[in-house]
């Protein structure tokens, strides 16, 4: 396969699992294509142009040292400059793959988080709400990722010559999509059934051996779940805090998450809504894996880093 192939591939395995179907992509990207019609010749030029194909711009090809065959990838949670050291020492690697946004995928994460206010109108909060109550956190995101040092890795990549993409919401969807199966097949009644399903997972067992495993964070293993949402799982990162009160009016008990921040928890308290975190580098792993098995069945060698538990399902 080539870089272009296996960019092309996480992007449609992304869409296949997305919440919103292929016909909310579709009208995604028509929407898109019609504001940049838009634009003036000068903001057309400033334009991301592979936004118009791919509707996760935290997913990216960053940088093509060599356009050749891929046969062996270091595939890891976090690529910073140390990783790609290491793929230096390792040898023969043909492509690296960082789950996290590196570079203009970085820069762009806030821009994947309309998709959390689809997801929460699916578990019946109004779009209007969850529209408005997202745009204040998708702004403070935008601000916040505004100040990091996005090319680091990338100039280092340039630098050694290695070949870098970026591959983000396209593998939390398949994360997101598996869990929401299992939950809703398996309909766990208390947070303890919940918390066992969970653990049957390889990633999340794994996860447990080294005290990063699904945990309860809001409620008690005791609680009745109610309706399940999978509300943080993909969407770039956590959302508003002030949306816990509308899940809970929504009919929402029990949200299933990588990772949540004091003040999320403290209004998931008050809302009187459970929350279980799966764990972050499990969760990510997870997604990740899902997607590196269709690379094996391409024949390609995986060497996993920096935090991913690999998990071949694939053979």
């Amino acid at each position: 396969m080539t870089i272009q192939e296996i960019y092309n591939l996480a992007i449609k395995k992304g869409v296949e699992a997305d919440f919103r179907g292929q016909e909310g992509i579709a009208k995604l990207l028509k929407r898109r294509r019609e504001k940049y019609e838009k634009l003036t010749e000068q903001q057309k030029q400033e334009f991301d142009q592979n936004s118009l194909e791919n509707p996760y711009p935290d997913s990216q090809i960053l940088n093509i040292a060599q356009d050749k065959e891929i046969k062996k990838v270091l595939v890891g949670i976090d690529i910073e400059p140390a990783e790609i050291l290491l793929a230096k020492e390792l040898g023969q690697i043909d492509l690296i793959i960082s789950h996290h946004p590196l570079g203009k995928a970085l820069a762009s994460l806030a821009e994947v988080m309309e998709l959390q206010c689809d997801i929460l109108n699916r578990y019946g909060v109004p779009i209007n709400v969850a529209e408005g109550l997202m745009k204040e956190k998708i702004s403070e995101v935008a601000r916040g990722v505004n100040k990091v040092n996005h090319q680091r890795p990338i100039d280092t990549a340039k630098l050694l010559g290695f070949n870098l993409m970026s591959l983000h919401t396209a593998c939390d969807n398949l994360a997101a999509q598996l869990l929401k199966d299992k939950i809703e097949k398996e309909e766990p009644e208390r947070i303890e059934d919940l918390l066992n399903l969970l653990k049957e997972i390889p990633e999340y067992k794994e996860a447990m051996k080294i005290g990063a495993g699904p945990k309860v964070f809001v409620g008690s293993p005791d609680n009745r779940c109610g309706k399940i949402a999978i509300t943080e799982i993909t969407g770039g990162t956590e959302g508003s805090p002030k949306l816990y009160e509308k899940m809970a009016q929504a009919g929402i008990g029990t949200i299933v998450g990588m990772h949540i921040s004091e003040e999320n928890k403290k209004e998931a308290e008050a809302a009187n809504i459970n929350v279980v975190i799966a764990g972050h580098m499990s969760s990510d792993s997870l997604g990740v894996n899902l997607f590196l098995d269709e690379l094996e069945k391409q024949g390609i060698e995986i060497i996993p880093c920096s935090g991913l538990t690999r998990v071949s399902r694939g053979r």
